[in-house]
C-alpha cells in the first residue's frame, strides 16, 4: 500500500515557489510507503500515550479514499499504590484512561496529518494493556 498526498504549490515569494521552468510552478506528489506510515503512526501513538513505539501495532485501511487508522497499544498509568497515597496523581498523569485515549485519538489524527499530508477518516485506539509507571525516588 502506498499513500499519495497532493501538495499545493508553495506561496508566491517563497524560495520553494521559484519556477522549475520559465513561468511554471510544478505541483508535487509525495509517496509514503505503508511501512514508513506505520512507523510514523506508531511513534505518534507512543508519544501520546507514554509507551514504547515497539509496543504499538498499526493497521492501515482505506475508507472511501481516506485513511483509516487502527492502533493497538498499552497505556502508561501510575501504580495503584501511588493513587491510594496520592489520588491527585491520576489527574497529573493525564486523567482517567478513557479520557486519555480520547485525547490521544485527536492527537494521532492531527499529528499524522501534519507529518504525512494524508487525510485521516478515522482513528481507532484499542487498549491492549497497561504499562505501570514505576515510582522513582528523588534524592
Amino acid at each position: 500500500m502506498t499513500i499519495t498526498a497532493e501538495r499545493p504549490a508553495a506561496p508566491a515569494g517563497s524560495a520553494a515557489s521559484l519556477p522549475a521552468t520559465a513561468g511554471t510552478v510544478r505541483r508535487g506528489r509525495n509517496r509514503i510507503a505503508s511501512k514508513a506510515l506505520n512507523r510514523v503512526v506508531a511513534a505518534v501513538t507512543a508519544e501520546a500515550l507514554g509507551v514504547s513505539a515497539s509496543k504499538v501495532s498499526v493497521d492501515l485501511a482505506d475508507s472511501r479514499g481516506l485513511l483509516a487508522l487502527t492502533v493497538a497499544t498499552p497505556v502508561r498509568v501510575v501504580s495503584l499504590s501511588r493513587i491510594e497515597r496520592e489520588p491527585s496523581s491520576v489527574i497529573r498523569s493525564g486523567g482517567p484512561i478513557l479520557d486519555r485515549v480520547a485525547a490521544a485519538q485527536e492527537t494521532i489524527r492531527t499529528r499524522v496529518q501534519q507529518l504525512t499530508g494524508s487525510t485521516i477518516a478515522t482513528v481507532t485506539v484499542k487498549v491492549t494493556g497497561i504499562d505501570i509507571r514505576t515510582e522513582e525516588r528523588v534524592a
